[in-house]
């Protein structure tokens, strides 16, 4: 596993024209902001594979699936979480769901931010959005239980997240970044950098068609020229 797909995509937008590259970032500065951004926390990643892990990869005693071996294999080739979903073509969320399978048997390192392992909990189902909020210090745990408390005795039909909000412990900002960051997850992306279009003028190969035309023509005024010549020998001769 060596294909650093996103590192070529990139490379490839880092040649654009200056004003190009301005577009593009101010066109995404319209869709991210810091909610967002939670995702680049955890994609950004680079797992650390254990000795535990390293010893499992090489040996594959437990007879896992291809998928966590290729997971463990990206690690040991310092490769990040955005890396390892573009290599093996799951989801985001079913690389998150294998992350902490790996954290949990011990063959990746706990990382050192906790935020990583939230996000990668949320996606998978593993904190519900309340627990989610509570884990990143949003609220406290006895405000959520006071909040499920009164969700329950109520028998109320709003789903919970919007509970939170009208108890004003979270915003409707927050709640909806992060369902969307959520749905988006589920989603399985490809990406070919190859497929990056290239810039460049309406008429930038224009001159290179001209050159094979005309390239062209010359070659068969050769061939035109010596059948003509062919034909004048043959008339010379019939003459004599």
């Amino acid at each position: 596993m060596n294909r650093k797909f996103l590192t070529q995509f990139l490379n490839k937008i880092s040649n654009f024209p200056l004003w190009v590259k301005e577009i593009i970032y101010n066109k995404l500065g319209e869709e991210i902001d810091e909610d967002t951004s939670l995702t680049y926390v955890f994609t950004a990643y680079k797992p650390i594979l254990t000795y535990k892990g390293k010893c499992e990869l090489d040996f594959k005693k437990s007879g896992f699936d291809t998928n966590i071996y290729n997971i463990l294999e990206a690690a040991d080739n310092d490769f990040s979480i955005s890396e390892i979903i573009l290599n093996t073509y799951l989801s985001l969320e079913e690389i998150a769901s294998y992350f902490l399978f790996c954290v949990d048997e011990g063959y990746f390192e706990l990382p050192d931010n906790s935020e990583i392992l939230n996000i990668a909990g949320f996606l998978t189902g593993k904190l519900k959005t309340g627990e989610y909020f509570v884990e990143n210090g949003s609220i406290s745990k006895s405000e959520l239980n006071n909040v499920i408390e009164k969700f329950e005795t109520q028998k109320n039909t709003k789903k919970f997240g919007q509970v939170l909000i009208d108890f004003g412990l979270i915003s409707k900002k927050q709640l909806d970044k992060l369902l969307s960051i959520k749905d988006d997850a589920k989603r399985r992306f490809i990406l070919d950098h190859n497929e990056v279009p290239k810039i460049q003028p309406e008429y930038t190969n224009q001159a290179d068609i001209y050159k094979e035309q005309i390239s062209k023509l010359q070659n068969e005024n050769i061939l035109l020229k010596t059948k003509l010549e062919q034909l004048l020998t043959m008339v010379k001769k019939n003459e004599s």
